[in-house]
């Protein structure tokens, strides 16, 4: 007999234009199940950050989870990418709860320099 109960986690991705990682937690956040990046799917640095390394490494991270007992999982995107990490954790077999945007966006950023009157050219 089979167990069908869902266990959840959060898939934590974090696609920069350097790098893409893919962080695994159970669902508090706080315990890493399993985490890859595109570094370690390539050899080349400049191939680090493209889609190819990205579902390589989602495979990886998911291969992991699975293992560990995770079959649902809610997705935290954070920076510019991450749309091909989705679509390999998607076909690896999970359950997919949300889909987040988790950017962080500046509300209002440092005085600029150039004094009160500004830059006197």
């Amino acid at each position: 007999m089979r167990d069908t109960r869902l266990r959840w986690g959060i898939a934590h991705i974090y696609s920069s234009y350097n790098n893409t990682i893919i962080h695994i937690t159970d669902i508090t956040g706080t315990e890493t199940i399993s985490k890859a990046s595109g570094g370690m799917t390539t050899k080349s640095h400049r191939l680090e950050s493209s889609p190819t390394a990205a579902m390589t490494a989602a495979k990886m991270a998911a291969q992991a989870a699975m293992e560990k007992g995770i079959n649902a999982i809610h997705i935290k995107i954070r920076a510019p990418g991450g749309q091909n990490g989705v679509r390999a954790l998607t076909r690896s077999g999970f359950r997919i709860g949300l889909i987040e945007e988790v950017t962080a966006v500046p509300h209002d950023g440092c005085r600029k320099k150039g004094g009160k009157r500004g830059r006197r050219v």
